[in-house]
């Protein structure tokens, strides 16, 4: 890595004073995957912990016990331990009449401990117990069927329904369990032209999570920007492309919103340059960034925050 880089590298791992900001903000630990690897990053950009991943993942999840819910292929869920052994493992496979490709690219450890997966190919969501058996399913609507891109961020909610991000079809739709579409919301280009690839614009959604008040926070994917819409589909919060001073947004991907209102954001395909998290506050201040460039290169996806303390809507 060229000093340069590295230089970069190091400043945006320390918090941000911004007006408006707290008077001591907290630089976190984070858990990521990048580049063939799961990490756990501390707060002043050391590794405190690895363990092989050979995949792009595009979740994860710390789980109460310290285990970690990982994603090492595909169609792969898998629960290892912090001494890096394999204790829970699902692999989606095609069910008929569906012979194609599937692939996994949400997950969630439930509180009654089953583990629910959506599947592309299958267009499916299935709740897994500790056998592997599927206990569950609920069939999603898909407009525009594409194993690599019928759903990206899935989160079951405190009601029981479950909030699905359709990357192909640019849409977030909530369904109950049994498949009805009970709420959803189309995004649009927000007043630009589209253009291609990773560093492109579009209405690929990648997540959204709904919040306390009943709104929806969206990651827009290549939409490029974060944003807060009402049940009736009003925008009443958004950060866009080129709002923050010195940060641009690219494919918007991992959201937690922290028990003090802050919102972390996941910033993917953003090059060297660009924090891949960011903790932002509701008046859209900058308390802290994160870049380790070196460990999740340019497809750094998904993260979670830790050591919060309270409850983390993620």
């Amino acid at each position: 890595m060229s000093l340069s880089r590295l230089c970069i590298a190091a400043l945006l791992l320390v918090p941000v004073a911004a007006t408006g900001a707290p008077d001591k903000p907290v630089a976190h630990r984070v858990l990521m995957q990048g580049l063939g690897k799961v990490l756990i990053v501390g707060p002043k950009g050391d590794v405190e912990w690895e363990a092989p991943c050979p995949f792009t993942s595009h979740d994860i999840q710390m789980l109460p016990n310290g285990n970690i819910l990982i994603h090492p292929g595909p169609a792969t869920v898998a629960e290892i331990t912090r001494d890096k052994k394999t204790v829970w493992e699902y692999t989606a496979k095609p069910q008929a009449p569906y012979d194609g490709p599937v692939e996994v690219h949400a997950f969630q450890r439930l509180k009654d401990g089953l583990t629910m997966v959506a599947e592309t190919g299958n267009k499916r969501i299935v709740e897994v117990d500790t056998d592997g058996k599927i206990v569950h399913e609920t069939p999603l609507t898909v407009e525009h069927p594409n194993p690599h891109r019928d759903t990206r961020m899935v989160r079951k909610l405190e009601n029981g329904d479950y909030l699905v991000c359709h990357e192909g079809d640019g849409a977030v739709r909530e369904y109950a369990p049994d498949g009805k579409v009970v709420w959803e919301y189309r995004l649009d280009l927000n007043g630009r032209p589209r253009t291609p690839n990773h560093d492109g614009h579009g209405t690929e959604v990648f997540g959204a999570v709904r919040l306390k008040n009943g709104n929806t926070l969206i990651a827009g994917g290549n939409n490029n920007r974060v944003f807060e819409v009402t049940p009736e589909g009003k925008t009443v919060w958004s950060v866009d492309q080129e709002e923050l001073p010195g940060i641009k947004l690219f494919w918007v991907t991992t959201l937690q919103v922290l028990p003090n209102g802050h919102i972390i954001v996941g910033d993917t395909h953003a090059g060297p340059t660009n924090p891949q998290y960011i903790e932002l506050t509701r008046d859209k201040k900058v308390v802290w960034t994160f870049n380790r460039y070196d460990l999740g290169g340019n497809d750094l996806v998904v993260g979670q925050v830790l050591d919060v303390k309270g409850p983390v809507i993620r």
